[in-house]
């Protein structure tokens, strides 16, 4: 049985491992609001450079798709897969980073059983260990992360200009970026989002889309407005993941954290209970002890 100064020594450490838990959840959830903020501004953006570029993939169908851009087409094979990842750069907060590895892992084990050649650009430090260490061989470059702070859209244009560097250079075919989408504080959803090719939407999706939308005359042609628009959307999407990722990181670390106070409650409560019943035995013990002296006296 540990004695009564163990006892103390434990409950004065969970209390302090409690206070650390719920200063990081309140700078959790101070910077949750500002991520969540960012992320929601830049959905409609994002989403609406998706139906326009879906337009534009409509309306070049019936063009030659050696005059196409890469980005929207292709190279024409399917055998050098880019699995760019997005994780955080620091962890405690839960599953965050794990859902994600869990599924790139997933991926690559269906990519590689299929005879495709996988790489894996990861951004952020935790997904970067983790991938550089169990796939050492297919890391092309590890990406640091925004480390908690904003996100900026210099980092989706490095990343950006890193995939369509490798597609010209023949070094990739398709891409698919694998992040958490926020949903809310307690929820992430790990989402693939293909990039290259540029998936083109179907009908019925689209229609419900663009119901209301009016149509549109292109000029200069659409295959120029390809060629221009496709980086840029590119780069749009990644920046809008990072965004989403961002939030969902400071959700999940809210929420693990606040999770990780109330057990330090829970263990502060039963220490304490068990240091009374130890302390009481001790003093019991103690009047035992002097009543039978006296007797024997």
């Amino acid at each position: 049985m540990p004695s009564l100064k163990e006892l103390r020594g434990r409950i004065t450490g969970v209390k302090s491992t409690r206070k650390i838990t719920n200063a990081m959840k309140m700078v959790a959830a101070s910077k949750l609001r500002r991520a969540q903020a960012q992320a929601e501004e830049a959905r409609p953006y994002a989403d609406a450079l998706k139906c326009m570029m879906s337009e534009l993939s409509e309306a070049s169908r019936t063009a030659d798709p050696s005059t196409l851009p890469k980005l929207l087409v292709g190279t024409g094979k399917e055998k050098i897969h880019l699995l760019v990842v997005l994780t955080s750069d620091r962890g405690l907060a839960g599953g965050f980073n794990a859902n994600v590895i869990r599924s790139v892992r997933k991926e690559v084990r269906e990519l590689l059983s299929e005879g495709r050649v996988v790489r894996i650009l990861p951004v952020g430090k935790k997904g970067a260990d983790i991938l550089a260490r169990e796939y050492p061989d297919l890391v092309v470059e590890k990406v640091a992360g925004t480390a908690g702070r904003d996100v900026g859209f210099d980092k989706a244009e490095y990343v950006g200009q890193k995939i369509i560097s490798m597609l010209e250079a023949g070094e990739i075919d398709c891409c698919t970026l694998i992040y958490n989408r926020f949903v809310n504080a307690m929820t992430q959803v790990v989402v693939q989002a293909p990039l290259v090719p540029w998936p083109i939407a179907e009908n019925d999706n689209k229609s419900e889309v663009l119901s209301d939308a009016p149509q549109y005359e292109f000029e200069p042609d659409e295959e120029t407005l390809l060629a221009q628009l496709l980086p840029r959307n590119l780069q749009v999407q990644i920046f809008s993941a990072l965004l989403e990722s961002a939030a969902g990181e400071q959700g999940a670390r809210m929420t693990a954290m606040d999770n990780a106070s109330r057990n330090a409650s829970k263990a502060i409560d039963g220490l304490t209970q068990k240091y009374n019943r130890t302390r009481q035995a001790n003093i019991t013990n103690e009047l035992i002890e002097i009543i039978s002296g006296a007797e024997a006296l």
